[in-house]
């Protein structure tokens, strides 16, 4: 693994197609989005308090993504 996109990858991999959910819970959490480029861009503030639900899913198998169509 050389850097962040192949963890990524990687995990996709392994998740993919065994029913996976990965469930994070923010309290709080913010985020600043720049709409630019530089430390002075106008930035998008983002707020999370709740839980995030990843599922994981692909052609082969639907893994735990119930949205997902057929």
């Amino acid at each position: 693994m050389t850097d962040w996109t192949d963890l990524g990858r990687e995990m996709w991999s392994y998740l993919t197609g065994r029913g996976a959910a990965v469930n994070y819970s923010f309290v709080d959490m913010t985020v600043e989005v720049p709409r630019d480029i530089g430390p002075d861009a106008p930035r998008a503030t983002w707020k999370l308090n709740g839980t995030l639900r990843v599922t994981t899913s692909d052609d082969v198998s639907a893994g735990s993504d119930e949205f997902r169509k057929s």
